[in-house]
């Protein structure tokens, strides 16, 4: 495990109290509406510093990152925002609805060495997805405008004793959350502020020798590391430096509330694409076979084709005629022999299958002339069909864009462990780890 260190946070309200009103969800799932709401109810939520331009998936304007960094001087000189006199750690729990059930899920709030990702003898940063040059250059120009990190790493490690789940549990059950906030989705986020050195060696020695695994966040880790790079190719950076740690919320593998949510693909902008044409371009790649026309059923169609002992089970929508479908491969290990080297985890992810089979080898060459394909990646059934209808969310879309839903499964962390020890990196938007992290809970200054 690379060091784990408390650190000076910049927090509301001193750290504690119901702070609902300032907090937010993560940037990338914000879109201009959503920020319009957060800011409606409270002008001073940290959604005014940290989405500062919209769509955050490309660089903004020079101004965009400026005024944020203007307006998060200011809470800092003029409040709510205050830095912490002492070094701490923090005790994240959250409680929350997941597939019909009440979970919690609890991690810690830290810093990590900003180390470069891959295995490393006593635990490396290990990433699981692919990055995008975009939201990393959005990300980094507000990094250098605020000199802060403004939301955390959702990173996992093995904890395959317990003993890290154990702690947290200790500390949470001994007295009253610090400060809490509640989000718009129902998530209850409950913060216990932890300064005693006895309590963070114990944890560190919880933490020896496991790697990280990014759940999510990869596009912030870089940030940070090409932040800390663009100060060397400046000036020369001590080793106590801020910018050579990196904020994140360590949970554990084996606390049972840590629960994977799918990412669903929604296709667009194929010339050529109906959805019979679709059907008959994937003949010897997918059996594709007609189900009930109800999208809210699909999932448990999908679920029963499993049961009949297939690894990988589609679920497809075409939003011209309303016809749903299910596919699955029509070999099994269906990129076996595209990708010999890589590892059979890694081939037979359902994400994986979608990019590099059904776009690269059906819709791409087939329906589209060769040319890349248009995405969204919506996290449920219903927000698929809303993008459908033409709406933008968080996920993406936009009117006129979408042609084909592929409704696919969670990613098993299982998987996810795998590929990474591998040092492969899943495609884009493999896993959703509900519920995302709040940004405005804790903020690593650089300065």
């Amino acid at each position: 495990m690379p060091n784990v260190h408390p650190f000076r946070a910049v927090q509301y309200a001193h750290g504690r109290g119901d702070v609902s009103v300032f907090v937010s969800p993560p940037y990338d799932v914000l879109d201009a509406e959503s920020k319009r709401a957060l800011l409606a109810r409270e002008p001073r939520n940290i959604v005014a510093v940290d989405l500062p331009h919209t769509p955050a998936k490309e660089l903004g304007p020079p101004s965009a990152y400026a005024g944020a960094a203007d307006v998060y001087r200011a809470w800092l000189a003029d409040g709510p925002l205050a830095r912490r006199e002492r070094p701490a750690m923090f005790v994240y729990r959250q409680t929350f609805d997941f597939a019909g059930k009440t979970h919690t899920r609890s991690g810690m709030a830290c810093t990590v060495e900003a180390l470069p990702f891959g295995p490393r003898d006593g635990g490396g940063i290990l990433p699981h997805e692919q990055t995008f040059s975009g939201p990393k250059e959005d990300r980094l120009a507000l990094m250098k405008a605020t000199a802060a990190q403004l939301s955390p790493i959702f990173g996992l490690h093995a904890d395959d004793d317990g003993a890290a789940t154990r702690l947290l549990a200790a500390v949470a059950s001994a007295r009253s959350a610090d400060m809490t906030a509640r989000t718009a989705d129902g998530v209850l986020h409950e913060v216990w502020t932890v300064e005693d050195d006895a309590t963070i060696r114990a944890y560190a020695d919880a933490l020896a020798g496991e790697d990280v695994f990014i759940a999510d966040g990869h596009h912030r880790y870089n940030t940070a590391l090409n932040y800390l790079r663009s100060l060397e190719e400046r000036t020369e950076v001590p080793a106590d430096h801020p910018a050579r740690r990196v904020m994140i919320v360590l949970v554990g593998m084996s606390d049972p509330g840590l629960v994977i949510g799918p990412t669903h693909r929604v296709l667009g902008g194929m010339k050529d694409y109906t959805i019979e044409r679709f059907i008959e371009e994937a003949a010897g790649l997918l059996d594709v076979r007609a189900i009930d026309n109800n999208p809210a059923a699909i999932e448990g169609e999908m679920k029963k084709i499993a049961a009949e002992g297939h690894e990988n089970v589609f679920g497809l929508i075409d939003f011209a005629t309303g016809l749903c479908h299910a596919a699955v491969p029509a070999v099994p290990d269906p990129l076996e022999d595209q990708f010999p080297d890589k590892p059979r985890a890694w081939r037979t992810l359902d994400v994986a299958i979608v990019q590099h089979l059904i776009v690269e080898q059906i819709c791409e060459p087939m329906l589209n002339g060769g040319k890349p394909v248009k995405w969204a990646f919506p996290h449920s059934v219903a927000e698929a069909m809303e993008i459908g209808r033409g709406a933008e969310t968080g996920a993406g879309g936009g009117a006129g864009f979408a042609q084909l839903a592929v409704i696919v499964r969670p990613t098993p962390l299982d998987a996810v462990r795998d590929v990474s020890r591998a040092n492969e990196l899943m495609p884009q938007k493999s896993t959703f780890f509900y519920p995302k992290l709040a940004t405005g809970l804790f903020i690593n200054p650089l300065s």
